[in-house]
């Protein structure tokens, strides 16, 4: 029963300490997403350039999808056909900046 108790606790910590990785990493995409001044072509609720809305982009593109965009824009555009232009500008960030930065997109879900 002890023992029981005992695995139980330590799955408690470790959802707790996996949703507040998770938060960092999402906090982390939001200020990239500030840093790199995406808010220049893309909007976010009632702030950015309304030609690129993101809103809802976590449930009309998987988290693949969205980090294609940001690491290969040039190959989405020829694969998607978007009708926005221009297109996409090719960016080159730390893995760990698109990693934080897929993560807040893909949290975007209205």
């Amino acid at each position: 029963m002890i023992r029981a108790a005992v695995i139980g606790l330590a799955f408690t910590v470790a959802i707790a300490a996996a949703s507040a990785a998770q938060d960092a990493k999402v906090a982390k995409g939001e200020k990239v997403f500030a840093d790199q001044k995406c808010s220049l072509c893309h909007s976010i609720g009632d702030k950015g350039n309304k030609k690129g809305p993101l809103n809802g982009v976590g449930v009309k593109l998987s988290a693949d999808e969205i980090r294609a965009w940001i690491t290969d824009a040039k190959g989405m555009t020829a694969k998607t056909k978007p009708a926005r232009k221009p297109d996409m500008k090719a960016y080159s960030l730390p893995k760990d900046d698109v990693d934080a930065l897929v993560a807040y997109l893909t949290t975007l879900k209205k």
